[in-house]
């Protein structure tokens, strides 16, 4: 190509490459076809993958439909109160359209939270990598990402992070009414409270978010109930698929007359019973506190010697969200489907130094699809095979857990804090929009939520804003 000038020349592979994946078509066809591929799994697949969706979530509403007695407001509930909301709105056109209306209303919640993630604006994507990756993690996590409560609050999670520079109000409203759905997007909250310098305007959204909550459940009449999703799960056993679990059903794949697996009626599940269990299923809420309770300190050192929020909320919100996944008697599989909010994030600030987490996530979702719904049979009957591929997704979970923790401590050193160039062209997936739409920001400010300088709106537009300005 010598003595061509360079603005004729025909542009590189690399480029065209990005091009054509920053197309926002071509994203578009591809959230649909992975969709179509979920929707088709959770109705198709093996080992019922709607099975809480149409046997206990259709119950409840049934129940309420027919003699008025709500979970949650006359009886205690699993969940906390708003999961009812989700369940009542798939409800919406009769039972007999039951499962179709809950996989749509999940397919429009994810749609939305695609949405906000590749930005609104017309031209080039910003956010190319974290895109093309959740819809990845969303295949390989299969059916199970559109089959539980847990779906509901990814969405929503996930757009309350990304709008959390310009509108921390709203993002921690977001959050809170997440919390009130299923317990784990809290550890999101405690991550922000913890790194972001706007933790009074967070604290207080969030609080007065629930504190109305409760209030509205008080006058329907609901008493304790309200909060019985805290005590409902503290009198269960171990789970087969828990980290802890895995010691149990080794023993029970080599035919220990004193382990094995049984389907709890009351909490409609399958768990492990064997010598020691008991005592296991009780330490494991006092290990949990404990091991959030270091995390969080280990958080709090970081941010006391100035860690940037960018450098320090990604790796603090995935370690206290893994924690909840790691030390737990519970592992359902929905579980993993928590990780997208944190990796998302974190390739969203951090870009390439984010790959190690995203790819071990990766992994984690395609274990977790292969356990269920394919070998879930073989599991219940303590296979050997399929009780190796859950020991090494648990491992894995250890692993990711291990790491978090590690960035979490690092980022409070020099070496993080003094956030190069370099990072600033990573963390929006490598585009050159976000050059563009950081023309009109603020140059000192960070996306710590005290300095965003975009408003939330413009964070919606553009789905771009600058990741790599320090606290």
């Amino acid at each position: 190509m010598a003595g061509i000038p360079a603005s004729v020349a025909p542009p590189a592979p690399e480029s065209t490459l990005r091009r054509a994946l920053g197309n926002r078509l071509a994203l578009w066809a591809a959230f649909v076809l992975v969709h179509a591929e979920l929707v088709w799994l959770a109705l198709t697949g093996p080992g019922l993958p709607l099975g809480d969706v149409t046997l206990v979530y259709t119950t409840w509403m049934k129940t309420a439909d027919l003699s008025g007695y709500v979970v949650g407001i006359d009886g205690p509930f699993v969940y906390p109160i708003l999961a009812i909301l989700p369940m009542e709105l798939a409800a919406l056109f009769g039972f007999d359209l039951y499962v179709y209306t809950w996989l749509g209303l999940i397919v429009l919640l994810n749609a939305v939270g695609f949405a906000v993630l590749i930005g609104l604006r017309r031209g080039a994507v910003a956010r190319v990598v974290p895109a093309w990756w959740w819809l990845g993690f969303l295949l390989l996590l299969g059916p199970i990402a559109v089959g539980r409560i847990d779906a509901v609050t990814v969405p929503i999670a996930l757009v309350a992070v990304l709008l959390v520079a310009g509108r921390p109000r709203l993002a921690s409203v977001l959050l809170a009414i997440a919390t009130w759905i299923k317990i784990w997007p809290a550890a999101v909250i405690a991550a922000l409270l913890i790194a972001s310098r706007e933790r009074a305007r967070i604290l207080v959204a969030a609080a007065g978010t629930s504190v109305l909550i409760v209030v509205i459940c008080l006058v329907l009449g609901s008493g304790w109930n309200v909060f019985s999703f805290i005590t409902e799960q503290t009198g269960r056993g171990l789970q087969i698929e828990s980290p802890v679990s895995t010691i149990w059903m080794w023993q029970a794949a080599a035919g220990s007359p004193t382990s094995r697996v049984y389907y709890d009626h009351d909490i409609l599940t399958y768990q492990v019973t064997g010598q020691g269990t008991e005592f296991a299923s009780a330490m494991m809420t006092p290990l949990l506190v404990l091991v959030v309770g270091v995390i969080v300190a280990i958080g709090i050192r970081a941010q006391l010697q100035r860690a940037p929020f960018v450098a320090l909320f990604p790796p603090l919100a995935l370690a206290l969200v893994t924690a909840f996944i790691v030390v737990n008697k519970v592992g359902s599989p929905q579980f993993i489907c928590w990780l997208a909010v944190p990796i998302v994030i974190g390739l969203v600030y951090r870009g390439r130094r984010y790959a190690v987490p995203a790819i071990m996530a990766l992994v984690l979702a395609g274990l977790t699809q292969l356990i269920y719904p394919f070998f879930y049979g073989w599991l219940l009957v303590a296979h050997p095979l399929a009780v190796a591929l859950l020991t090494l997704r648990n491992l894995l979970e250890v692993a990711l857990l291990l790491w978090a923790v590690v960035m979490v401590w690092r980022s409070g050193s020099h070496a993080e804090v003094a956030l190069d160039d370099e990072a600033a062209s990573d963390a929006e997936g490598e585009s050159d929009a976000v050059g563009e739409a950081e023309a009109d920001g603020d140059p000192d400010g960070g996306l710590d939520a005290a300095s965003g300088a975009a408003s939330g709106a413009e964070v919606w537009k553009s789905g771009s804003r600058s990741p790599d300005a320090a606290d």
